[in-house]
């Protein structure tokens, strides 16, 4: 289906139709519960509504899918969010002693935002992204995928778009949901390169002088180098514009190399990044053939690794820390509908984010028209249930490939909550 990349208007006729044809209650269900019979992983979990006008509803609590339904389609929010798994039900907090009511187990969660890269996108600027600076989201999406797994070795990992200008990551392995608040800051501190707000040009600092890269931070260069190629100095063309190059400079920790660069690019203001960047590389290059590099010149190895951080500094993931550090925060669930754009929050692959496409995303009233584009069904087939639940109508729109793929990471949750009953049986 084809979407148009301009905003929708959403009405809450069309939010309530969406909860009662087209969000798939039962799939966010099994994915929060990790098997079929509902577990504390699902009765004592807390949702947050926000409603019309604002208004914001916490603590609330389900038995089952069909409960948090009827709630949703009764309050037809403008979008719901899932918290942690509380020590009592959320609903009874006024009931219990505050003692007794403490978070116990939570995904570990991450977000991506595309504001964080607001000072290095060329193509669009606030909350507008389009593909191309989708790329700096692929980018992030693709380390920090392969550094969970291969350094954490987590498994469950489901990406979801956010439905504007970024992206979120919960971690469901059962390691991860028991992490407390230190153990999560730490993680969190572990991955953690890009720091400094605006008025610190250098913002990687991860190694004393020219020392190698540490191997986590190797590897992610390995993968970030080609990308920085064809994203920073092709496709946004960073160093363009003087305070794209001038940024760049400030990087460059050798006085002399930086001045004669910027008096060559003042002088030749049309090169393309692609080739500033050639000019910096010929510039370490002549300082690595020189005997000498001088007084106060930075060694070869120095500004080696001075390129290499300015390749983290501009592709490496730009994490908002405070979302990940605490179980109690609260993160907006996948397939809520964005009010500003009316995109739905889909799942999303990371083997192809590169491909992935943040306009042409189902939006509600696409959906909505696809099921009124539909050769009319028979008596019974799509008939609501009691509740008014059309089981199957998700399956006939574009929503289907996202639905699958949030039921695909599902399998693998239930197969490792099967393996492990498995265990505890045989232990006895």
């Amino acid at each position: 289906m084809a979407v148009t990349d301009s905003n929708e208007i959403v009405t809450t006729d069309m939010m309530l139709a969406f909860y009662r044809r087209l969000y798939p209650f039962k799939s966010l269900f099994t994915w929060l519960n990790h098997e079929h019979a509902p577990t504390k992983l699902f009765t004592h979990r807390e949702f947050a509504f926000t409603l019309q006008g604002d208004v914001y509803l916490r603590y609330n609590s389900f038995a089952n899918a069909d409960e948090l339904k009827k709630q949703v389609c009764t309050l037809n929010p403008t979008r719901f969010e899932i918290g942690p798994v509380y020590s009592a039900r959320p609903r009874d907090k006024k009931t219990v002693r505050p003692s007794a009511f403490t978070p116990q187990q939570r995904e570990l969660v991450f977000d991506i935002d595309m504001t964080d890269y607001d000072a290095l996108r060329t193509c669009c600027s606030g909350a507008d992204v389009c593909r191309h600076c989708w790329g700096f989201v692929a980018a992030a999406v693709r380390v920090l995928d392969r550094a969970l797994r291969d350094q954490f070795g987590y498994r469950h990992l489901l990406w979801v778009y956010s439905g504007r200008r970024g992206i979120h990551l919960w971690v469901s392995d059962r390691e991860a949901m028991e992490l407390t608040d230190e153990q999560r800051r730490a993680l969190v501190g572990w991955l953690t390169v890009i720091q400094g707000g605006k008025e610190m040009h250098k913002k990687v600092n991860v190694r004393l002088g020219g020392k190698p890269l540490p191997p986590s931070l190797a590897s992610a260069y390995k993968t970030l180098e080609p990308i920085f190629h064809s994203l920073v100095l092709k496709d946004q063309n960073c160093f363009e514009s003087e305070d794209g190059w001038d940024a760049l400079l400030h990087l460059v920790p050798d006085h002399a190399i930086a001045s004669a660069l910027r008096e060559k690019w003042q002088e030749e203001p049309g090169r393309s990044s692609e080739e500033k960047w050639q000019d910096l590389e010929d510039a370490i290059a002549e300082r690595a053939r020189a005997k000498s590099a001088g007084r106060g010149a930075a060694s070869h190895a120095q500004l080696v690794a001075a390129k290499e951080d300015i390749v983290l500094q501009y592709t490496y993931p730009r994490l908002d820390a405070e979302v990940s550090k605490h179980r109690n925060h609260l993160l907006k669930a996948p397939f809520c509908v964005h009010p500003k754009t009316g995109r739905v929050c889909v799942p999303v692959d990371p083997r192809t984010v590169d491909k992935f496409d943040p306009r042409r995303v189902p939006t509600v009233g696409g959906l909505l028209r696809e099921l009124d584009e539909l050769p009319a069904a028979g008596e019974n087939e799509g008939k609501a249930e009691k509740g008014g639940e059309h089981h199957a109508d998700w399956e006939r729109t574009s929503l289907k490939q996202y639905v699958d793929l949030l039921d695909k990471h599902v399998m693998g949750l239930l197969e490792e909550t099967r393996k492990t009953k498995q265990k505890m049986d045989l232990s006895w």
